[in-house]
């Protein structure tokens, strides 16, 4: 990558990495995990090894319709709902290694003041404005119904059974009353249209500045650019930023037009991002602190996945134009959709994997590692396949990068007495190997920087192919003086290996640097860091540990489950 990224340009100050909020209604799975937190993860880890001052923020989507919908099947308060899938969500990402500094809700005094006040400002500078519109009212349940109390048919490309706010197959979001053959998803009849007063944002009137800040950012993904820019380019429509609803962020205005009303919940949830950050660095630092300074000086990105691309590219942007205190993300980094064996997640039909069960019978880094490795930078959808997950977990994880590392360990333990060695003087296959490190270093730091963690990992993988390749024909197990020279290298780039490899598989790398018997905690050593990544830091005389096996096979736990989504297809 040429010249200086923003992250490298701002040393002194923080990064802000967030992850799109989960709906506080349901168990998060695999497919969440792909394109959003994992990603986000592995680059958060991948920036703190730098020495960044990172921030990775998240927390659950609260408010809105599908946790009222939630709610009432479960007989439960909103409240009781969210508190409940808060806790479970930070237990099963936690199991993942997924590292938040702060995993908090949008139902909190922070978000819902901060929400507030910027429709107070927004308003008061003349971007929002009343609408008498036609809502959907059922008269079997007498009631409006909001978005997603209506299932239909999407007005753009006819695909059904899509809620009324926007098209999950498109990813259009369109006013609810425009949804074709509309039903009532409590009583499964049909609704009218029935006048009530909304709230609506200007967002027709960012058009110009909004096509600037997308041709403008470079960092942006051009595929992405590309056709937000025509959905400006075919026009606008202002926002409905209200519900009638009792659930959610009350309009701040005491007018009648307001009473029973409370805000959309895509106008509250991605403040959450800044009211996250404020309520951790008031937990940190106490209430002095100025969250938009640090906001604003911070290099922020927001991971996502294209399924809200038109609320974080349009939605977002121009309601912090419009607000006018906080920056706009430096980086949107966004990823397709997970399929499992070719086919969408569905719920109902129980084909899809939740995050929960699959740890309950898997390694959390053979998640991390396949996921990784399969999850291009692209709006590309990927494919979890148990064939392919059995394949890239025996020939790529154990039989590469593992089979190098236990290579190298054991013969050090064994000939060495876990000693090593002093080398000899470097001949050409060793300095070419010193060389190939560097080189792979400086590739993978460049696709990490570029937040293409796929291709960074393959290239790891090219390594440590190259590893094996080397210790095989060094032969260290015929040639006693010389094979020091090659266990010395060895080790070294089993370290090399091991901080290139923790952002991806944490869980096992901490494993392995105590087999190493290096220091724990990476932030306070010099042996882990990313500045050091490239030289050989451990010395002749240094001791490791007795080594274990790191990874194991799993073909049984596979096929077993291969064998149950057969049974569901």
């Amino acid at each position: 990558m040429g010249g200086e990224s923003k992250v490298d340009g701002n040393r002194n100050g923080y990064v802000i990495v967030t992850a799109a909020l989960p709906y506080a209604n349901g168990e998060i799975h695999l497919g969440h995990v792909t394109s959003t937190y994992l990603p986000a993860d592995i680059f958060s880890r991948y920036l703190k090894l730098k020495g960044r001052k990172v921030l990775y923020i998240s927390g659950t989507d609260d408010h809105g319709t599908p946790i009222l919908i939630q709610a009432e099947k479960e007989g439960i308060p909103p409240e009781e709902l969210v508190r409940k899938w808060l806790s479970r969500d930070i237990e099963d990402f936690s199991k993942l290694g997924i590292e938040f500094s702060i995993f908090y809700k949008t139902h909190s005094p922070e978000n819902i003041e901060l929400t507030q006040r910027f429709f107070e400002n927004i308003y008061k500078k003349g971007f929002i404005f009343k609408q008498e519109i036609e809502q959907w009212y059922c008269g079997n349940c007498k009631r409006f119904l909001p978005d997603r109390y209506v299932v239909g048919t999407c007005p753009f490309c006819g695909a059904e059974n899509q809620y009324s706010d926007g098209c999950e197959v498109c990813g259009r979001a369109f006013p609810s009353y425009m949804i074709k053959e509309p039903k009532c998803i409590v009583c499964g009849s049909t609704p009218f249209l029935k006048e009530s007063i909304h709230y609506f944002f200007k967002l027709s009137s960012f058009s110009d500045q909004l096509r600037g800040w997308l041709v403008s950012n470079s960092n942006l993904q051009p595929e992405v650019r590309n056709y937000v820019l025509k959905w400006i380019e075919d026009g606008l429509k202002d926002w409905d930023i209200t519900r009638d609803i009792s659930w959610g962020v009350p309009i701040p205005l005491n007018e009648k037009d307001a009473e029973g009303k409370v805000l959309y919940g895509w106008f509250d949830n991605h403040l959450g991002y800044i009211a996250f950050t404020y309520k951790y660095f008031r937990d940190h630092m106490g209430e002095e602190v100025d969250t938009r300074k640090i906001w604003n000086s911070s290099v922020i990105y927001h991971f996502i996945g294209k399924d809200i691309v038109y609320h974080h590219y349009l939605f977002l942007p121009a309601m912090r134009m419009a607000e006018g205190s906080f920056k706009l993300p430096d980086y949107l980094p966004t990823r397709g959709h997970l399929l499992l064996q070719n086919e969408k997640f569905s719920k109902s039909k129980g084909w899809y994997i939740s995050l929960r069960n699959f740890l309950e019978i898997f390694p959390p880094d053979y998640l991390r590692f396949y996921l990784a490795l399969t999850t291009p930078y692209s709006q590309k959808d990927v494919n979890f396949d148990w064939d392919d997950f059995q394949l890239k977990l025996n020939n790529e994880l154990i039989a590469n990068i593992g089979n190098f590392i236990h290579r190298v360990l054991t013969f050090t333990y064994s000939y060495f007495e876990g000693i090593v060695p002093e080398p000899s003087e470097m001949e050409e296959l060793d300095l070419k190997f010193v060389d190939d490190l560097k080189q792979a270093v400086r590739d993978v730091g460049e696709l990490m920087d570029e937040i293409k963690l796929d291709k960074a990992l393959k290239r790891i993988l090219d390594f440590s192919t190259s590893c094996n390749r080397y210790f095989q024909s060094s032969e260290p197990w015929g040639k006693r003086d010389k094979g020091k020279t090659c266990i010395y290298l060895s080790i070294n780039a089993v370290r090399t290996l091991s901080i290139l490899l923790w952002p991806f598989i944490p869980f096992t790398i901490e494993k392995l640097w105590n087999t190493l018997n290096i220091p724990k905690s990476f932030r306070n050593s010099s042996l882990i860091s990313w500045s050091s990544v490239s030289e050989l830091k451990i010395k002749p005389g240094h001791k490791i540990n007795k080594p274990s096996v790191l990874f194991k096979r799993m073909d049984k736990e596979i096929m077993e489950q291969k064998e149950k989504f057969k049974k569901k297809h």
